[in-house]
């Protein structure tokens, strides 16, 4: 693999990562059945003799399941590799069931994380999702005390506004924000990232390729298995699918000139977009682990990004991201 795949540093809190981080979810949920653990185990130590530096999970995953898996996996190379993980919902029986973020349960979630990570320090810990019950400084506070104990070392907050992540910022310094953005998703660019730029905030895009769409290896016949999210996602409707295919083409036009893969070209192209942003594509594949790390290694000219631009403008993006029930409410 000669050299290793560069660092970005988060915002201004010299959280080094590498590139593209491994986003760890659909091993144990809500892309279809849970991945074979030793698999996934063995992928996630691949990831890491790769180049790979940095690991997401949350407690909601599984639920559980996913921070233990990630836990075992990243034992042996505690030094090498940061983990970032997530407050914020309420569990029952296993199921999110609401929000929660008081400061009490942020510290017993912290505990248990700690637990099942096998580790001293939780790296990065997000908010998963704004909780309209807590005020932001509330938790901004919660995860400040976590900090001055030494339990964790970077906040971070999920699919906030601007708004909210000033305010959470002027309590506790926040490092980084995760939120969706790829070629398909990019309410980000109005608001969003003007403002982690100014404020020397990082950004980590989730589902970078468009849970799985910007891959181009889905079209208006793909059928999903039973307990695979999709199923219920606007995007992912057989009209969708077709009607999007238009953004796939591009990508594919793009890809060919490059030597690349579609779902390179995505990835590189959000790598381009700013020095700060590390998106985490997920996969359960080692030939896609590869291919994903291969985007850390493409260049794209000022002409490309030109092109992609233009040609995506005239693209309509059909379908919602969630339906509107779920907006507020998912971790996914």
């Amino acid at each position: 693999m000669g050299k290793k795949m560069q660092k970005r540093k988060l915002g201004n809190s010299n959280l080094e990562v590498s590139t593209l981080g491994l986003g760890c979810m659909g091993m144990s949920f809500s892309y279809g059945p849970p991945g074979d653990k030793h698999e996934m185990i063995a992928l996630i130590r691949k990831a890491v003799e790769l180049g790979v530096s940095f690991f997401d999970t949350a407690e909601v995953y599984g639920a559980f399941t996913n921070e233990e898996l990630v836990g075992e996996a990243l034992a042996p190379f505690r030094e090498e590799v940061v983990i970032a993980t997530k407050f914020g919902f309420k569990i029952q029986d296993g199921k999110q069931a609401g929000l929660n973020s008081r400061p009490e349960h942020i510290k017993k979630v912290a505990e248990a994380s700690l637990k099942r990570l096998k580790i001293e320090v939780i790296d990065l810990f997000y908010q998963h999702r704004v909780d309209p019950g807590v005020p932001i400084e509330d938790v901004a506070g919660a995860v400040k005390e976590l900090i001055q104990e030494g339990k964790v070392k970077h906040f971070g907050l999920s699919e906030a506004g601007v708004h909210t992540i000033r305010r959470a910022h002027a309590v506790q310094p926040v490092t980084a924000l995760q939120s969706e953005y790829s070629l398909w998703t990019r309410q980000p660019e109005a608001e969003v990232l003007p403002a982690l730029e100014e404020l020397g905030i990082g950004f980590v895009p989730f589902s970078p390729l468009g849970k799985g769409f910007l891959t181009g290896k889905m079209n208006e016949n793909t059928r999903f298995d039973s307990t695979d999210f999709r199923n219920i996602l606007p995007r992912f409707t057989p009209e969708a699918l077709k009607a999007n295919q238009s953004l796939v083409d591009l990508l594919g036009k793009v890809a060919v000139k490059k030597n690349a893969t579609p779902a390179q070209i995505a990835l590189a192209w959000l790598l381009a977009q700013k020095p700060w942003i590390v998106p985490i594509p997920g996969t359960t594949k080692l030939n896609r682990l590869q291919e994903n790390i291969g985007a850390a290694a493409i260049e794209l000219t000022p002409d490309d990004l030109r092109e992609i631009e233009s040609a995506s403008l005239k693209i309509k993006v059909e379908g919602a991201r969630y339906p509107e029930n779920i907006e507020r409410m998912t971790g996914l």
